[in-house]
This record gives structure tokens, C-alpha cells and sequence, in this order.
């Protein structure tokens, strides 16, 4: 009975000898934890692994455990440590934790615990423990954090938007950034290509839809598009969209692209600003072509004048003719001494880039320019008919009207009709509380099918005469839109000529 006993024993030992070898080969650090009723600590085992991991000895942990396991886990752990093995041991439930330990060498590595919890017969709680290493795990995951709050950090910065679209769902993501652009959040739920392309302005979205698939079918090695897009408020943002595919499936369509956002509004604005500053940079240059063509043209009227009636003059052998002529130079003399005055102001309007606007009569500025060319009038047997009311007054620049009544009463002669004496007829009006301008001829007449898109353009001629430039009326449209006003024509060929000017101007 005696010999049973003891070969019953010694078969224990070796069978626990058998195990303690084999945890021992264990690489995870296995240990038992036992508590009694009155908390006193107890480590009832220990594979070899933990002794020469933690630089412990059996001494030190038989001694004083809790002071030993307290110095072994990181200070900024320990509370959350023993909270989560009090829990344990209080519920009987698996302990869960992940704390740091700091080793003699001042290393410091990252264990996880497991341990199932039991009560034995003394109703000590005993923890049957595994300790796993995950030192590198948490480095990686620290380095993942880390990279993604670099990031994060990057995109606030450069204040982008992130998207992701997955082509086969239909679904996209949105970050934060890209959302806030627009005033949007989560809960507004626009997760879905449609649900986009619906805030997109219904003038961008072809632009935008072409360009995607453009790059779906390798056209493009990104795709890149700015368009403007609905934000919650109702106005419309400029969004700058870039994104690449990253995942295609066996027969090489797209299944995902990812991208950025950029609100670019300001910069819309901006290049906005810079085409109105174009746009007014060039209207100046317009303007001083313009002015050229005024100086060129108006003064070239009165030395025509002059060289005709100084050739009349000499050709003159009678005492009466050579004063008519005389008094017909006086009056040139006179009109080129105003139209002089008159540049010279525009000089001045062109320095400052303003238009000066004066109270003009109308019959007043028709009689000067009617006197002017008297002689030419008086020699092509033009008739003409005044309409305009005697005190009808426009505000004006008074070179640009001079400019209008002397374009419209020489190209009225100029291109008469061969067959009839010319005839012109000026009269005024008032519609919708403007006043109204309208000049009619009896003259050649313009093929407005074949010449009507160019007619106001610049050295453009509808007729065969050897004086004509094509500018005239090229600058008279240009005097006229620059006051604000517009102007319309009306035309039959061989029938004759009706401009109609469109002052614009409250009366």
C-alpha cells in the first residue's frame, strides 16, 4: 500500500515536471497569480521566460510581489493596471489589459495579459495567465498614429479635402475637410456619386463627368477638374478636384480612385478680377485707338475743306467768288479752331481715363457741322431735312457728337446715290423717357445680309470710293457705346440709309 502510494506520487511529480518543461519551451511568459480573501499576492508560478525577461529572481517576487509588480509597470499604467485586475478578481471575469513594463536596463516593452479567473476550494482568486510581448505591435500601431496625425495635420494645412469613390457601389467618403467646404456634415448625406454630382452647377457637369472618364479609360494619368459646386447656404464654390485610380479589376475597369479637394474660390476670383482689369486695359487701348482715329479723321475733314476751297480760290478770277471762298475759309478756320479745343480736351479725359460729359444741343452741334460743310453740300445738291427739336439736349462728350453729325452727313454724301440728289434727314424723338437720334439718306444703301456682322468694323468698305477708310463708322459706334448709349441700322440697297442712336439717357 505503502509502495502504491509512493509510486502514485512520484507519477505526479514527473507528469508536473512534464508540464513545467513544456511551458518553459512556451516563447509567451506564463504565469499563476493567486489572491487570498485578505488580498495578499502570491505568484504560485512562474515559467523560466519571465524571470530572465523582467531581470526578476524568485526571492524578490516571494518577498514583496505587489511592490515588485507596482516597479515594473509603467507609472502612467499602473492605475489602469491594477483597476482592470481588481475588476477580475471582484467579477470572476477574464482580465483583459495592455500596460508597458520597465525593465532593470531601463527598456521599456509593451506586454498584453490574459488570464482566466477561478476560485479554488479556499476561495483564493487565482489567475491562469499568459504575458504576449506586443512591443512591436504597439510601435507600428504608434507609427500608423503618428503618420495619420502628420496627415490629418497636412490636410488642415493645405486646407484639403479627401474622397474616396468606389466605382462598383457607387458609394464615395468624404473627409471632414472636403464636407466643410461646403457647409456639409455626416448627417447631410451625400455618400454617393449621384447625390455629388447633383450639387455639381448644371454648366460644369458635362465638363466634369468627361473628365472622369477620361481618365477611367487611360486618356489621362490622373484626372483633374474645377467646377463649381452647391454648398448648404445655396451659393456655389469653387472646388478643385484631383484624384487617380487605385484599383482596377481582371478586364481593367476602374473599381476605386481617390482624390483631394480644394476650395478655390478665392482664386476664381481673383483670375476673375485679373480678366476685368484684362477687360479694361484693353477697352483703353481701344480707347486711345479710338482717340487716334478721331484726331486723324476730324481733322482731316477740315484740311480737305481747306485744300478745296484754296483751289478754288486760286482758280477764281471774278471779286465775288473769291470772297464766297474767303468766308467759306473763315468758317472752316472757325470749326477747326473748336475741333482742336475739342481734342485737346479729350486729351485731357484720356489722361484721367474719364469721359466728359457736357449739356450739348443737338440742333446746335447739326448747324455747326452743316456749316462746315456747306460748300460740299451746296456743290452735291444734298437736301436736308432738320426734325430735331430746338432744345433738344443730351449729355455728351462734344468731340464725340461733332465726331457723329460730320461721320454720318460726309458718308451720306460720300456714298449718294448716282442717279438722284442726295437727301438727309435728321429728327429726334423721345422713347421710354430717352432721347432718340435718327439720320436717314436716300444714298447706296448696305447689303446687311452679306455686310451686317462687320459694318461697325474697323477699315471695313461696302462701296467703291477712292476716299473711303472704313472707320468712320468703326469710330462712331465706339464714341457712342463709350457714352453709354447703342445704336441700330437699318438698310436697303439702292434705297438708302437709317442709323438710329440710342442715347440712354434719362431726359
Amino acid at each position: 500500500m505503502k509502495e502504491n502510494s509512493i509510486s502514485n506520487d512520484f507519477l505526479l511529480e514527473e507528469k508536473v515536471n512534464f508540464f513545467k518543461q513544456i511551458l518553459n519551451q512556451i516563447p509567451d511568459l506564463i504565469f499563476q497569480l493567486t489572491i487570498s480573501p485578505n488580498d495578499e499576492f502570491n505568484f504560485t508560478y512562474l515559467n523560466k521566460n519571465i524571470l530572465s525577461y523582467f531581470e526578476l529572481n524568485k526571492f524578490e517576487l516571494k518577498s514583496n510581489p505587489i511592490d515588485v509588480i507596482s516597479n515594473k509597470v509603467h507609472p502612467e499604467d499602473r492605475d489602469a493596471f491594477f483597476k482592470s485586475l481588481n475588476y477580475s478578481k471582484q467579477n470572476l471575469e477574464p482580465w483583459r489589459c495592455e500596460f508597458r513594463i520597465i525593465a532593470k536596463s531601463k527598456k521599456i516593452s509593451w506586454f498584453k495579459v490574459d488570464a482566466n479567473v477561478l476560485l479554488d476550494k479556499d476561495l483564493n482568486t487565482v489567475f491562469y495567465s499568459i504575458l504576449t510581448d506586443i512591443t512591436d505591435i504597439k510601435e507600428r500601431e504608434i507609427k500608423v498614429q503618428e503618420s495619420e496625425t502628420r496627415y490629418q495635420f497636412a490636410l488642415e494645412a493645405s486646407e484639403k479635402g479627401i474622397w474616396d469613390y468606389n466605382i462598383t457601389t457607387g458609394n464615395v467618403f468624404f473627409s471632414k475637410e472636403s464636407l466643410d467646404m461646403l457647409q456639409l456634415d455626416e448627417f447631410d448625406n451625400i455618400n454617393t456619386n449621384s447625390k455629388w454630382d447633383d450639387r455639381i452647377h448644371p454648366n460644369d457637369l458635362n465638363d466634369y463627368l468627361e473628365s472622369i472618364q477620361s481618365h477611367k479609360e487611360n486618356k489621362t494619368p490622373f484626372f483633374e477638374n474645377t467646377k463649381r459646386v452647391l454648398a448648404k447656404d445655396g451659393t456655389y464654390k469653387w472646388v478643385l478636384s484631383r484624384g487617380k485610380i487605385i484599383e482596377r479589376d481582371k478586364n481593367g475597369d476602374a473599381v476605386r480612385i481617390i482624390g483631394t479637394h480644394s476650395d478655390v474660390s478665392h482664386n476664381k476670383q481673383k483670375e476673375n478680377e485679373l480678366l476685368g482689369n484684362l477687360d479694361i486695359i484693353v477697352e483703353q487701348n481701344n480707347r486711345l485707338l479710338n482717340f487716334a482715329h478721331i484726331v486723324s479723321h476730324n481733322l482731316r475733314s477740315h484740311t480737305g475743306n481747306f485744300k478745296m476751297l484754296l483751289n478754288i480760290l486760286d482758280e477764281s478770277n471774278d471779286k465775288e467768288s473769291k470772297e464766297e471762298c474767303l468766308s467759306y475759309l473763315k468758317t472752316t478756320s472757325n470749326a477747326l479752331s473748336e475741333t482742336i479745343d475739342h481734342l485737346k480736351e479729350l486729351v485731357d479725359i484720356h489722361n484721367t481715363i474719364i469721359h466728359k460729359k457736357e449739356d450739348l444741343n443737338l440742333n446746335v452741334y447739326l448747324n455747326q457741322t452743316l456749316e462746315v460743310l456747306s460748300k460740299e453740300i451746296k456743290d452735291n445738291k444734298v437736301k436736308i431735312v432738320n426734325k430735331i427739336g430746338e432744345k433738344d439736349t443730351i449729355k455728351f462728350n462734344p468731340a464725340y457728337l461733332e465726331s457723329l453729325f460730320l461721320n454720318f452727313t460726309t458718308n451720306a454724301i460720300k456714298y449718294s446715290h448716282p442717279e438722284r440728289h442726295p437727301e438727309i434727314s435728321y429728327s429726334s424723338s423721345v422713347e421710354k423717357g430717352k432721347l432718340v437720334l435718327v439720320i436717314e439718306d436716300n444714298g447706296l444703301g448696305i447689303n446687311l445680309a452679306k455686310h451686317g456682322e462687320k459694318l461697325f468694323g474697323m477699315y471695313k468698305t461696302f462701296h467703291k470710293n477712292e476716299n473711303a477708310r472704313g472707320i468712320g463708322l468703326f469710330i462712331t459706334k465706339n464714341q457712342i457705346e463709350s457714352m453709354g448709349g447703342s445704336i441700330e441700322v437699318e438698310s436697303k440697297v439702292n434705297v438708302g440709309t437709317t442709323f438710329k442712336i440710342n442715347f440712354n439717357e434719362e431726359i
